[in-house]
């Protein structure tokens, strides 16, 4: 089975900045096809806020380009979202996602919470 796990998720101000990391790991092997990043706000639906493939492509939010950064260290299975210029609207939890061998697999989550 392959475990996924998140830390970093904090109260911060609006603004401010925020490093959110996620490990993988299992019997997948060293590297997985595609890893990510979603968030849920109370009362609306999961949605994608960054991605990134083995090859360093990366997709973003619309909501979120030009302010998070996502990377990955393929030998540890690691994927990174920083954050920067918080606004109150980014407060979520945000989950890690690893696609792989078909499969998705996600961590319990991390809480961020952008407020004065």
């Amino acid at each position: 089975q392959v475990q996924v796990r998140e830390s970093g998720g904090e109260l911060v101000q609006p603004g401010g900045s925020l490093r959110l990391s996620c490990v993988a790991s299992g019997t997948s092997g060293p590297w997985f096809t595609l890893m990510g990043w979603y968030r849920q706000a109370p009362g609306k639906q999961r949605e994608l806020v960054a991605s990134i493939d083995t090859s360093g492509n990366t997709n973003y939010a619309d909501s979120v380009n030009g302010r998070f950064t996502i990377s990955r260290e393929n030998a540890k299975n690691l994927v990174a979202l920083q954050m920067n210029s918080l606004k109150p609207e980014d407060t979520a939890v945000y989950y890690c996602n690893v696609f792989t061998g078909g499969m998705d697999y996600w961590g319990k989550g991390t809480l961020v919470t952008v407020s004065s």
